[in-house]
């Protein structure tokens, strides 16, 4: 009986270490598993979605720092060319100038297209557009 008993025993001691190597192998495969859907879970949480945000609105800062940059700098440009502009030597030719002055125009400052074309109707068509090219070349029509 004993014999009995021993073999019993045995077989009882291998079918538990048996048992006990595949709950250690379950154990590992649910380790495993656990963090295969930690790592999942993290991708899919908000953490990397304000991240993006962070960085999206960062780029939107700077990006408004250079958009209000090159629009003080157009502003200055315009101011400059603004101021330049009335003091910019208005030049025509000889002939032109003594047509305008024979015609009581005698301030270039002040010329208004109403009274070039009065002033150039007695001239043939030609000759109106010869002044008149003369006239926004030097910047006097615009």
């Amino acid at each position: 009986m004993e014999n009995q008993t021993g073999e019993y025993v045995g077989a009882l001691r291998e079918s538990m270490e048996r048992m006990e190597a595949r709950i250690e192998a379950a154990a590992s495969l649910f380790e495993r598993t656990v963090a295969l859907l930690e790592e999942r879970e993290s991708e899919r949480s908000g953490e990397v979605r304000k991240i993006v945000a962070a960085v999206e609105s960062s780029r939107e800062t700077e990006l408004k720092k250079k958009l209000e940059a090159a629009e003080q700098q157009i502003a200055e440009l315009q101011a400059q060319t603004g101021t330049q502009t009335g003091s910019l030597r208005r030049t025509v030719s000889a002939g032109t100038a003594q047509f305008l002055a024979k015609q009581g125009i005698t301030s270039l400052d002040s010329l208004e297209a109403g009274a070039v074309d009065a002033a150039l109707n007695g001239l043939s068509i030609e000759q109106r557009i010869v002044v008149k090219a003369q006239l926004l070349r030097a910047g006097v029509l615009g």
